[in-house]
Formats: C-alpha cells, structure tokens, sequence
C-alpha cells in the first residue's frame, strides 16, 4: 500500500520555513522532496505547501492516502473551504493565505477517492518523522523549487 506523508517545519514563526514530502510503498520510502523554503514563512504556509505537493504526487502516482500532522490543514481542506469558496471565499476577520488555500482546495476536489488522515506529529511515526526530517532539510538547503531530498 502507498501513502503520502506531508510535513512543514518554522524556525520562528514567521521565519525560515520548509516543506517535505515522503512516498512510502509498504513501509519503504520511495521518494523524498524538499521545497517551499521562505525566509519569513510559517507554519501554516510551509504546512500547506507539504500539502500541495502531497496532492500534486498523489495523482501522478495514483495514491489516495495522505497523511499530515497538521490538524489546520485537513480542516481547512476537507471542512472550512467547501464552505469559504460557498461565501465568494469571504469570512469575517478574512481568509489567511488565501491563494493558496484556494489553489489546494481546487487540486483536491478533482479526487474522486482521496483520504486526508491525521498522524500524531514528533510521536515516533516513521513516515511523519522523515516528512519532518525532510522540511527540515529544505529549510537547511533554502529549497525554494521542489527537488529530490536525501
């Protein structure tokens, strides 16, 4: 079985931040990415990016599981953006990192069968920690453009 794990990592927040994404086949990883760095990026930001590229190999490689430690993400995907997008994208107080969500809502509703699971972050789960590992790496390598990681 094929699953997709997704990871963001801060340092400061805002600050340096970093995106990273593992395919694992049966508990092997079989491709590993780094990108998204931004020198005044967050969290969140960094969480979503791990997320777009997520989805982006989920349909290259017909995975439909992805799992991410980011509790905002799936609810932002899979809850509150039917409803923004609904509103004409508006919310009172306005919608953070609008672009993006919007880019990522519209990439996940073209799956017909996609599972968004969340996986306890930093709890020993091999495939969170080496997404975790691999944000990190980007941020270390200021991976601003998706590139192979180690």
């Amino acid at each position: 079985m094929k699953v997709i794990y997704c990871d963001g990592a801060c340092k400061g927040n805002p600050g340096l931040s970093g995106s990273g994404v593992v395919v694992f086949d049966n508990d092997k990883p079989i491709s590993k990415w780094i990108g998204g760095f931004q020198k005044q990026g967050t969290n969140n930001i960094a969480e979503l990016k791990a997320m777009q590229m997520a989805l982006y190999l989920a349909k290259k490689m017909n995975i439909n599981i992805i799992r991410t430690d980011s509790q905002y993400v799936i609810n932002t995907i899979t809850k509150w953006a039917s409803s923004w997008e609904a509103k004409g994208w508006k919310k009172k107080g306005g919608i953070k990192n609008l672009e993006l969500v919007k880019a990522i809502y519209e990439e996940y509703k073209t799956f017909k069968d996609i599972q968004i699971e969340y996986v306890k972050g930093h709890s020993g789960d091999k495939g969170n920690d080496l997404a975790d590992q691999l944000a990190n790496e980007a941020i270390l390598k200021q991976a601003t453009k998706w590139t192979k990681g180690e």
